[in-house]
């Protein structure tokens, strides 16, 4: 019994199958995602190896590293072996590969189609748990003026100023907007209130010259673009 027990232990394996020998000879593309997460929680138990408890992890969440970047300390700490120090280090990972994807998005300066504007904002409201309305704004050669979070709400939806969008706009010298919001709950289907306030803001910005070149709902890896459906 005991040597069954023993054999849990990383310590225990051949070389190529410890992830901190196989990152160190092979390099890190090479290791899987429960083994690059083994190597964070550091540790497994007398029954169970990190590699065996970073699976079990990974299969609560479906295998997708997006979700479980969704996953606060306190909810990584429900799992049988995971405490505070290694819950704080998942989630602190988790973040910095966030944050590395958003330093990408810096060089998104000017917008050629609605896959940029996918790419610039993902980073910023893909994962997030409730919603937030954002502005692109645009100069005459669609270029990136200035980008900024209009409204936040709940995940029931969000208020958006038309007025403020606009004065914005004028005071930026903005000739095109891009309108943008996530849908927390993963549909990609525009609603009601979605269609009516991009008319509004279509309507209002047409007085002032501005144009509304697209309208994003942006989900976990797509996104469903107004203008691509030609129905805006």
């Amino acid at each position: 019994m005991q040597e069954k027990l023993a054999s849990f232990s990383i310590k225990n394996w051949a070389d190529d199958d410890r992830p901190r020998e196989k990152l160190v000879q092979k390099g890190s593309s090479v290791l899987s995602d429960a083994e690059l997460i083994a190597i964070l929680i550091g540790s497994g138990s007398r029954n169970e190896s990190a590699v065996e408890l970073a699976k079990r992890i990974l299969a609560s969440v479906d295998h997708n590293l997006n979700e479980l970047g969704k996953l606060s300390v306190n909810q990584l700490m429900r799992f049988k072996g995971i405490g505070e120090a290694k819950a704080v280090t998942i989630a602190a990972a988790l973040e910095v590969g966030r944050r590395r994807r958003a330093e990408d998005t810096k060089k998104i300066t000017k917008i050629t189609g609605s896959n940029d504007v996918f790419e610039l904002l993902y980073p910023m409201i893909g994962e997030l748990q409730h919603e937030e309305f954002w502005i692109i704004y645009l100069n005459n050669s669609n270029k990136v003026v200035h980008k900024a979070q209009l409204s936040k709400g709940g995940i029931t939806g969000t208020l958006v100023d038309v007025r403020l969008v606009l004065r914005q706009a004028l005071e930026l010298g903005a000739v095109g907007i891009i309108l943008a919001h996530n849908h927390p709950s993963g549909t990609l289907k525009p609603s009601a209130a979605d269609k009516q306030i991009t008319q509004k803001l279509k309507t209002a910005s047409e007085a002032l010259d501005i144009k509304v070149l697209d309208h994003l709902i942006i989900a976990q890896h797509d996104y469903y673009s107004f203008a691509d459906k030609g129905i805006l």
